[in-house]
């Protein structure tokens, strides 16, 4: 998963289908999920390039897409956001893999 800053955030959601998880170091269940992600970016490479960005690095950022909490998965499409798994429903691989494919239809 490619690890997102404030100069590649832009240039990594500007075209094609991106997936960016908003994580933290301190977040539990962001840690509770982790291990689930490179089978999930495997099982979905021909349809979803994966990227992750750091909400206390990246805050602004995080605001600016209304993240208010983590983990949040967020699809988008040429720069458009297309959907969202927000941390109230990102609790597991199966809920995660789900939203993915409904997002890759």
């Amino acid at each position: 998963m490619k690890q997102l800053d404030a100069e590649s955030f832009a240039s990594f959601i500007s075209s094609g289908s991106k997936v960016v998880q908003f994580t933290a170091d301190w977040c539990i269940d962001c840690k509770r999920v982790a291990p689930l992600l490179p089978e999930l970016e495997e099982r979905f490479a021909d349809r979803f390039q994966f990227g992750q960005l750091d909400v206390d690095a990246f805050r602004s950022i995080a605001e600016e897409h209304q993240v208010k909490g983590i983990p949040t998965f967020i699809v988008f499409k040429d720069g458009e956001e297309t959907g969202r798994l927000p941390s109230r429903d990102a609790k597991t691989g199966e809920q995660i893999a789900t939203f993915l494919e409904q997002m890759a239809e």
